[in-house]
């Protein structure tokens, strides 16, 4: 936002204070306009604005660090009184808006309609007349006549002076936009404020008056003035007003293209006036150029500080972005690996599975040779046991003879039926035994399978979760130092923001100090240039009081010569005529040294008048001197402590800078611990609960496969348990 005081190019006096502190901390409103006002209102009642007389870069200091200024003077009515405060509210928030002002009891109040008009006519008048006399003045220096005595002359000079002075109190005594500086104002302070010079130059370059003389043999005791669009003719004397006509000029008429909305208006400043500012404007500039520096330093200043920020927050941004994508690479290459390590874990199970169904065939046909081999034995015995069997029964039978033969062969028949439904049964109870057996055995072994798997899913499941929990671990610790690393960057972007911050209070602070220190040398050099001027007006000072005492002398002798000759008459009228030599010769004596007593006081006076003058001024040139030192002595102390609260105040927010980055830091490590244990926690609770799960389902697998057992008939097989707490 531009500051309402650029019009006023180098110049503090109208800003507002925010306007100053927001070269440092940031940004401002519209309500400086209000301030703004409020100082031009001072101004136009005061002829200047507030702390015109101290140093720009002092002034800066007093309104950002000192109370709103005031009217200074009873003389104003209260209304305006408290308009002006209302304006000059130095908390931005309290200031009034435009809309609020214009319900102030000093603006709604009633006033003349021709006032304006009037004050600009009566202006123009005192400027007129103040131009006439000056005038005059140069008529008499060019055309005084020789039979004008030097007497007469410096007592015209002497009239013409106090009319002038008259009008130029009229005319200053005259409300303007413009502050009009005063003489006892030091140059120095009178440059400080540029911005009014500059206005002034560029409204009144154009409105300068120019004096010409008119040469032409015809009328060589007049002379025209050429002023705006008016022409005015003032005779020899000076005498009377002067007499406008309404003719403009080749220059007017070029120039009334340009200014069309100003056209016949005429200037209400001097010539004189208009004179000395441009003159005062032009060896002040190196001022204005000064402060527009410091300016300019102060927004650069900014500018860097702004610049640093933007880079340090791209590098921090930069910087985040790095070690989100490391988070989210982390993150793919886990999930990589898990999905992995499923897909190897259900090929080794389908392995594992293919491998079981191959033993289990392979156990199944075993036992099936085995038991078709046992059987092929046990038949061979029961045949070899069957013709033993016989053999003996036979045996027996040869031996009973008494049996008959028909009945031995019946008993032979029967016993043989016996025999073979023996081992029929024992044959039958062989196979049961072998189906019960295999039965038994195949079951045995699916159980045994069952549990290998089951050892193989707990193994899996372990894997994943150690698996994951060196993911986890691996995350963490890459958490942890990318909040170191951040940390450190933070610490040093800190350090750096802050050691520019110092470098830059420290370039201001010494660019300040060399500028008042510059300022009060300037002041120093001007005093005595002052001083050295008037030691070299003093001369034609004492000659003039030297006159007017030396004419003082001359009257008292002229007195003193008439008394004698009355004394002479009245003493020669009295006394006899033979006594008339002596009485002559005694007044001659007493003439002659009353003569030589004044003789001896004029040249008394005349060097007492010398001796006082000189140490009058000697006295009050140092006077001036020691008020001077003393005022450039507390501007510089003001300066100093001012700057060393400033330092203070940036070593201050340094410290809350580096506390609150800190407490940012420490919160921000607390927050990445408490994350990490809540997520260690849920970790450790989702591999409880996982585990607990597959060996609950796994117990109640082998309870059923238990059960199915037991209904099978087989009894309690033999389990190859494991402990639990090893997969937990």
């Amino acid at each position: 936002m531009a500051s309402p005081a650029n019009s006023f190019v180098g110049t503090p006096y109208w800003m507002a204070p925010e306007v100053i502190l927001a070269m440092d901390e940031g940004q401002y409103d519209g309500k400086v306009d209000i301030w703004s006002l409020g100082i031009t209102c001072i101004e136009m009642a005061e002829r200047k604005p507030p702390l015109f007389n101290m140093n720009a870069m002092s002034a800066l200091y007093h309104i950002a660090q000192n109370d709103s200024p005031t009217l200074q003077s009873n003389e104003w009515t209260d209304p305006f009184r408290r308009f002006v405060d209302y304006c000059l509210q130095k908390m931005p928030q309290e200031r009034p808006t435009s809309a609020e002002l214009l319900q102030h009891d000093f603006v709604r109040r009633d006033r003349p309609l021709r006032v304006l008009i009037d004050l600009i006519q009566r202006t123009k008048d005192a400027v007129r007349e103040l131009d006439n006399l000056q005038y005059r003045k140069m008529k008499k220096i060019l055309f005084q006549e020789t039979r004008n005595g030097p007497l007469n002359e410096s007592q015209e000079d002497e009239e013409d002076s106090e009319h002038g002075t008259s009008l130029s109190r009229e005319l200053d005594s005259l409300g303007s936009n413009h502050s009009i500086p005063s003489m006892s104002v030091s140059t120095g302070s009178q440059g400080s404020s540029v911005n009014s010079m500059q206005e002034v130059m560029d409204d009144s370059s154009s409105e300068l008056v120019m004096m010409h003389d008119d040469e032409s043999p015809v009328n060589s005791t007049s002379s025209v003035v050429y002023k705006k669009d008016h022409v005015f003719i003032r005779d020899e004397a000076g005498h009377g007003d002067p007499r406008p006509e309404p003719r403009p000029t080749q220059s007017v008429q070029s120039q009334a293209l340009h200014y069309r909305n100003r056209e016949r208006f005429a200037t209400i400043k001097s010539a004189s006036l208009v004179t000395r500012q441009i003159h005062e404007h032009e060896q002040e500039n190196e001022l204005r150029e000064q402060m527009s520096g410091y300016k300019r330093m102060r927004r650069q200043h900014q500018k860097q500080l702004i610049a640093l920020e933007n880079k340090l927050k791209a590098e921090m941004d930069e910087h985040r972005l790095k070690l989100q994508k490391e988070v989210e690479t982390h993150a793919n290459n886990s999930s990589i690996e898990l999905e992995k390590l499923a897909k190897k874990q259900v090929a080794i199970i389908e392995k594992e599975a293919k491998v079981a169904a191959a033993d289990e065939k392979k156990f199944q046909q075993q036992i099936l040779a085995q038991q078709k081999k046992d059987l092929t034995t046990f038949l061979e015995s029961q045949k070899k046991q069957y013709k033993i069997c016989k053999e003996k029964i036979k045996e027996e039978m040869n031996e009973d003879h008494s049996t008959p033969k028909k009945e031995k062969q019946e008993r032979i028949s029967k016993h043989k039926e016996n025999l073979q439904h023996t081992q029929a049964e024992e044959e039958a109870h062989l196979l049961t035994q072998q189906r019960l057996y295999y039965d038994k055995n195949c079951r045995f072994f699916k159980r045994k399978i069952m549990i290998k798997r089951h050892e193989v899913e707990q193994q899996n499941i372990r894997e994943e979760l150690n698996k994951k929990r060196t993911q986890k671990e691996m995350e963490h610790a890459m958490l942890i130092r990318h909040d170191e690393s951040t940390r450190e960057l933070e610490y040093r972007q800190l350090h750096t923001l802050q050691k520019l911050r110092m470098d830059l209070i420290r370039l201001q602070h010494q660019t300040e100090l060399e500028n008042q220190l510059e300022y009060n040398k300037r002041r120093e050099r001007e005093l005595h240039r002052k001083h050295v001027m008037e030691l070299r007006q003093q001369p034609k000072n004492l000659k003039a009081m030297e006159m007017q005492i030396k004419k003082q002398f001359q009257d008292t002798c002229k007195v003193q010569t008439k008394q004698y000759k009355a004394l002479k008459n009245h003493q020669l009228e009295v006394t006899p005529k033979n006594e008339h030599k002596t009485i002559l010769k005694t007044l001659k004596d007493e003439q002659t040294r009353k003569l030589a007593i004044l003789a001896e006081q004029y040249e008394q006076s005349i060097n007492e008048m010398m001796a006082s003058q000189a140490l009058r001024l000697d006295e009050a040139q140092e006077a001036e001197c020691q008020a001077l030192r003393l005022q450039l002595q507390q501007e510089m102390e003001l300066l100093n402590a001012y700057q060393s609260k400033i330092k203070m105040q940036t070593e201050a927010q340094h410290e809350r800078e580096l506390q609150k980055l800190e407490q940012r830091v420490s919160l921000r490590r607390a927050h990445l611990e408490q994350k990490i244990e809540e997520e260690l926690a849920a970790l450790q609770k989702e591999r409880s609960e996982r585990i607990k799960y597959l060996l609950e389902r796994q117990e109640r697998e082998i309870e059923t496969f238990d059960m199915e057992s037991l209904r099978m008939g087989f009894g309690n097989l033999v389990t190859l348990d494991f402990p639990k707490e090893d997969y937990r």
